[in-house]
């Protein structure tokens, strides 16, 4: 049995990790009311985007764009967002199962991987898998720019055909304890994924519709990218949150089973010597 000290030390040693998980409890739900905000305001911009590119492509006879080249996918680009830091708890190993799967249901096809994330490129890393570009410590300060650069670096690889489809794996954002995980192809786009959000408004163009839907359309695939990172940034803060909550109630409930502990073997010492006086008062 361990000793009175000991048993005091323990809930001590509790005590100091229930404050630190309460304090990033804190922090998680402060950062995840600024990650929500983001998301809640970026929607809106996509919406119209998607509908405008809908508008255009009925106006224009022949659309044509390297992006909505469609061809068999014999090699596929997997994006896959996961956190830079752990204690989430299941947040990263969903992302990460789910990936594997992927991966074993397109065996018989060439896969390359895109990470962004350090937790998904030291996964795949230890396990030998091919890496071709990684994208790391960016949701610390999360802006447009990262999703310019992965956007970028997406269709560079569609356009010059080294790649036929892309996949992209992360964690959809739906409440502080609840995150989905999304596998969703971003290119080739098509235009019915587009029509979906056709309005028929009577827009006036001063440009050829042709143009703006070039120009327009790698800025949609920008936003699609940087959503998908808010709503990941988001589901990690609330997955942070909810683990934090989880082990700071834990670490409670362990303090009260350690102090009744402490309070039994206190008691039992003050009965053995309560014993040991009345015996020696007996012998003498």
């Amino acid at each position: 049995m361990p000793s009175l000290l000991d048993i005091r030390r323990r809930i001590r040693s509790v005590k100091n990790t229930q404050q630190l998980t309460k304090a990033m409890k804190t922090v998680s739900a402060a950062k995840l009311r600024r990650s929500q905000e983001r998301v809640f305001s970026a929607r809106p911009y996509a919406d119209q985007l998607k509908k405008v590119l809908a508008d255009l492509t009925i106006r224009i006879e022949n659309l044509s764009h390297p992006l909505l080249e469609v061809r068999p996918e014999h090699r596929i680009l997997v994006l896959v967002v996961t956190a830079d830091r752990g204690l989430c708890g299941a947040f990263n190993s969903n992302i990460l199962r789910s990936a594997s799967a992927f991966l074993r249901d397109h065996a018989g096809q060439t896969v390359t991987l895109a990470t962004i994330g350090r937790k998904g490129r030291d996964f795949f890393r230890r396990r030998g898998m091919r890496i071709q570009s990684e994208f790391i410590n960016i949701f610390s300060k999360l802006d447009y720019g990262h999703a310019r650069d992965i956007s970028e670096a997406v269709q560079q690889a569609y356009s010059k055909a080294e790649v036929d489809a892309v996949y992209l794996i992360y964690n959809e954002f739906k409440s502080v304890i609840q995150q989905r995980v999304v596998i969703e192809k971003i290119l080739p786009l098509t235009p019915v994924q587009l029509n979906e959000a056709s309005t028929q408004l009577d827009y006036i163009f001063e440009q050829p519709p042709q143009e703006i839907f070039n120009r327009l359309l790698p800025r949609y695939l920008e936003i699609q990218i940087y959503r998908a990172l808010l709503e990941s940034a988001a589901a990690e803060h609330g997955a942070r949150m909810a683990s934090m909550d989880t082990a700071t109630r834990n670490a409670g409930e362990m303090i009260d089973i350690l102090t009744l502990n402490m309070n039994r073997v206190r008691q039992a010492a003050i009965t053995r010597e309560i014993i040991e006086v009345v015996s020696g008062a007996g012998a003498l």
